[in-house]
């Protein structure tokens, strides 16, 4: 595995339930992995800190678009509302896209948005229709972002199932790789994952 980058200076802490992850990924931090772990392909698009959505642009070469495939208030993946230190049952704003090159899905990305957070000028966070969100996040000079967690996330798993049961794809793998982090404007929380399809190119 390459060689580590530095990260930025945030972290979140979230403790353990007994069970809670056996429909659920198991998000790690990169100190965590071992060796091999992550196919070196893929390392190179889960553990790059800038913008997701500049990189895919870049990479495209062709019509970049966002699908949005739902929003709506939902109580959150046990694991999701550790990782946001959300009260237990509370809900949350869900924000699920699909991010394309040409027509083909690259990304599927899954916001999750405590009520708290939509407060001052967050509140643009929830009408955002197609614009990426990650042209806000990276605009915002308060912005700060926790370290990155990636998983491997295998058919049968809650996740897998929600990022892959739209997209159109041919042949779904026994796993595809995801990253998470938790980005806080004005101090303000909210989890992003993105996880990579098959059609996304590799390294």
């Amino acid at each position: 595995m390459r060689a580590r980058r530095n990260r930025l200076a945030v972290t979140h802490r979230h403790p353990s339930r007994f069970g809670q992850h056996a429909f659920e990924p198991i998000w790690r931090a990169e100190r965590y992995l071992f060796g091999r772990q992550v196919p070196e392909e893929m390392a190179w698009w889960l553990f790059d800190p800038n913008s997701l959505t500049a990189r895919l642009v870049d990479a495209c070469g062709g019509q970049f678009r966002v699908e949005v495939i739902s929003q709506a208030w939902q109580r959150p993946m046990l694991n999701e509302e550790q990782c946001l230190n959300m009260p237990v049952c509370h809900h949350a704003l869900v924000r699920q896209v699909y991010l394309y090159c040409d027509d083909r899905p690259w990304v599927f990305a899954r916001t999750v948005i405590p009520r708290t957070t939509l407060s001052g000028e967050e509140r643009q966070l929830a009408y955002l229709r197609d614009k990426p969100l990650g042209a806000v996040l990276f605009a915002e000079p308060t912005m700060r972002r926790s370290e990155v967690e990636v998983a491997e996330i295998h058919r049968g798993q809650r996740l897998y199932q929600t990022a892959t049961a739209t997209a159109g794809l041919n042949d779904k793998p026994a796993s595809i790789w995801g990253r998470r982090s938790v980005f806080y404007l004005h101090d303000k929380p909210l989890l992003v994952s993105e996880i990579f399809l098959p059609d996304i190119p590799r390294a």
